[in-house]
């Protein structure tokens, strides 16, 4: 059975079902850092959409190093995971939580090198600023035609943060139960699923943000507006455009997440060998050379490369 017209309200009753479950602690757990421990997964996930701008001037707030802020407040998660896993007295939550941080640390690296490209290229920490370096030729302008290798680095890692097939190896069933929620029940349980589904959103509206564009459409606004003989400073044009705007910055992270989704239904889970080797071998080296490659390209073609 399912709630509501074509099990729309499902969500909405599993999410209540497991607010007014009873909360469980082990008896030889540790409950101040068994509590902490979700806590720490989900605050920082909420906490990054201050930076996220859904259009020109819709954001909470655009401080000047807002990119790495974000990268900031993604590496205290696998804090709290790996605290949830100590925490449980259980042999396979704690594999769970070291096998959280170890894949968290691996990716957070190429990650951050792949950003440092990005924020080179923009000359900008600012996220709102990155968006604008790629506007003016419509989609010709955004950076994953300057970043294509960067790019790839980022979808891989940021799928390796957010735990999402074929990296979900801290929860893998078939080795580890439930990996480091094993022991939980109740809302606890559920903070780490909604701290696992907004990070991926948060994560899909940045890599918009990055890569394609953020709020830009396609087509050069001026110019469309010049085919339609429309004034770029009439009002109602505006609005329109910041309306179209965060419907843009929304599709866009939509179209996201539905291939992460896809992802998962298709791509079998790796041996977390496979993991470590990826990040430290092979996508860590590359985003070192993709890094040092943006800089001579920014050097000698300083107009395309945003010198």
């Amino acid at each position: 059975e399912y709630a509501g017209p074509l099990g729309v309200l499902q969500p909405v009753a599993d999410g209540l079902k497991l607010v007014f479950k009873e909360d469980i602690v082990p008896a030889k757990s540790d409950p101040l850092l068994f509590t902490l421990g979700p806590i720490l997964v989900v605050i920082p996930v909420f906490l990054s959409y201050l930076i996220v701008p859904f259009g020109q001037n819709l954001v909470i707030t655009d401080v000047g190093t807002g990119i790495f802020l974000w990268i900031a407040l993604s590496s205290i998660q696998p804090i709290g995971l790996l605290m949830s896993g100590y925490a449980s007295n259980n042999k396979y939550s704690l594999l769970g939580g070291l096998r959280a941080a170890a894949q968290s640390i691996s990716y957070e690296i190429p990650l951050a090198l792949s950003v440092l490209a990005i924020v080179m290229m923009s000359n900008s920490l600012s996220t709102i600023d990155i968006v604008q370096q790629q506007s003016g030729y419509g989609i010709l302008g955004w950076n994953v035609w300057r970043q294509p290798v960067g790019f790839l680095i980022f979808w891989i890692a940021i799928l390796a943060e957010c735990e999402r097939l074929p990296f979900d190896l801290p929860e893998a069933e078939e080795e580890l139960v439930a990996g480091y929620q094993t022991e939980y029940a109740g809302m606890k349980f559920g903070l780490f699923y909604v701290g696992s589904y907004v990070n991926l959103v948060l994560s899909s509206l940045l890599f918009a943000v990055l890569y394609l564009g953020g709020w830009e459409f396609p087509l050069p606004l001026d110019k469309l507006a010049g085919w339609l003989g429309v004034s770029e400073t009439s009002s109602w044009l505006q609005i329109v455009t910041a309306s179209l705007g965060i419907i843009m910055t929304l599709l866009k992270a939509y179209f996201l997440v539905f291939i992460a989704i896809l992802l998962r239904w298709t791509v079998p889970r790796v041996r977390i060998d496979q993991l470590l080797n990826l990040g430290w071998k092979f996508l860590l080296p590359i985003s070192l050379v993709n890094l040092l490659l943006t800089a001579a390209l920014k050097l000698a073609f300083p107009v395309a490369f945003g010198g």
